[in-house]
């Protein structure tokens, strides 16, 4: 592959149309979304009404502020098909969330939302500098988890050769990396560095991996992630956001030549940002709570739905349509120690500042007596660390939390190896004080 911006005449031609176009078609497309919604979904049909809402009420893209908010927990009431707003007979797949935490949220897909879906993820990759003639290693999941298939069927639509892996058997996947010689993976970040670590056993070095581009998702991840990342492989790390409530992988891409956030296809999800706390819309630019309104889903609609990520929206750069920037927190991953705000992504960045330390990590939070107390596990980048290096190295990254996030913790450095490895999304926080 050629790491080069895509050609103009390549693009979609609403990438590159003006904001007055865009603004037009996502103004018909979301009294399509709400009237669809309101017909076919009793839940929203409540909703509306009880908002003293109606469809015919959108006007103007800034009417949408007065329709009512839609959360996981509207999914989950509504499970397992309440929310499908078209006969089930017509549902051609269904996806759902692990439920971990309560009901599984079940989303449903036309062939004609397979498609929609198909061709962003397509877009994405087009936007990474993929080619159809290009190898695809696809390390996320299949099944319920929308990554995998979702992944899979964008690099098909592109015309590309898929390498439908899944994830788990890290061995196994450099093994192949090295024979296939894929110029493409599409993992969480998390994973990457668990095959990183492989690669570094089996003797593959940053050289000789075929690999020239990561698009990675999944899970909120750092700039200092990424740098890891690049510096270890040698290839390119992008971002790609999604969710399952919205479709999946692809509503939003970091293109390979800007690197500097990630355009949100707005022509089929349309963004808000709000003020977590009191829902109020905020200006482009103001940092918020990630809402969006489907544009052209059948099966299920969503309406200002909130995702709980936290960012902000910028002017486009690459593309006409406009950025988010990077989510490296979600407002209900924000923990709250003592009074103090703590995003897993902020000990993250200290971690990696530290080259003795390897970027695996997890945090646990306990309760001793009245008290909530903090402790970071990492792992020494080295075995050969001597012990006193490892005390010091624990010492300095507990000082620079107290100093820079402004919480005390405990800190220990243990042999590499020690922190469990993911094989798809990281688990980053064990919280004992729910337990």
């Amino acid at each position: 592959m050629t790491l080069a911006k895509a050609p103009r005449d390549s693009l979609d031609p609403i990438e590159i149309a003006s904001r007055d176009e865009i603004a037009a078609l996502q103004l018909a497309r979301l009294k399509q979304t709400l009237s669809a919604a309101y017909q076919n979904v009793p839940h929203y049909r409540a909703k509306f009404n009880a908002a003293g809402v109606h469809p015919d009420d959108l006007t103007d893209l800034s009417d949408l502020a007065r329709f009512p908010f839609t959360t996981k927990d509207d999914l989950r009431q509504n499970y397992p098909f309440d929310m499908i707003a078209t006969p089930v007979h017509d549902v051609v797949r269904l996806h759902a969330s692990s439920g971990t935490t309560g009901k599984p949220t079940v989303v449903a897909y036309t062939q004609k939302d397979i498609d929609v879906w198909s061709n962003a993820m397509a877009r994405s990759l087009r936007a990474a500098g993929g080619t159809p003639d290009d190898l695809v290693h696809v390390s996320y999941g299949y099944g319920l988890f929308t990554g995998g298939l979702g992944a899979h069927y964008g690099a098909e639509k592109l015309g590309a050769t898929v390498i439908p892996m899944s994830g788990g058997q890290t061995e196994k996947q450099v093994q192949l990396i090295r024979d296939f010689r894929p110029t493409i993976i599409m993992v969480t970040p998390s994973y990457m560095l668990a095959l990183a670590d492989e690669m570094d056993r089996q003797g593959l070095s940053r050289e000789e991996c075929s690999l020239e581009v990561g698009i990675f998702g999944a899970e909120p991840w750092t700039d200092a992630m990424r740098g890891e990342i690049e510096d270890r492989t040698g290839m390119q790390a992008v971002d790609i956001y999604g969710l399952s409530e919205i479709v999946g992988p692809g509503v939003s891409m970091e293109c390979i030549e800007s690197k500097d956030g990630l355009h949100i296809w707005e022509d089929w999800f349309y963004p808000e940002i709000i003020d977590p706390e009191t829902g109020a819309v905020l200006p482009d630019g103001a940092f918020g709570e990630l809402v969006f309104t489907t544009l052209a889903k059948e099966a299920l609609p969503m309406v200002r739905y909130r995702t709980r990520d936290l960012t902000r929206l910028l002017p486009g750069t690459a593309r006409s349509m406009r950025r988010m920037e990077k989510v490296t927190g979600r407002s209900d991953d924000m923990l709250i120690i003592r009074g103090v705000n703590v995003f897993p992504s902020q000990i993250e960045e200290l971690i990696l500042k530290e080259p003795t330390l390897a970027p695996h990590y997890q945090i646990e939070v306990f309760r001793e007596g009245p008290l909530d107390s903090m402790l970071v596990r990492v792992e020494a980048r080295d075995g050969s660390v001597a012990d006193a290096a490892r005390v010091i190295a624990g010492r300095d990254l507990a000082e620079r939390i107290k100093d820079l996030i402004g919480v005390t913790a405990s800190v220990q450095v243990q042999e590499p190896g020690a922190i469990e490895r993911s094989l798809g999304k990281a688990r980053r926080v064990i919280d004992n004080r729910t337990l």
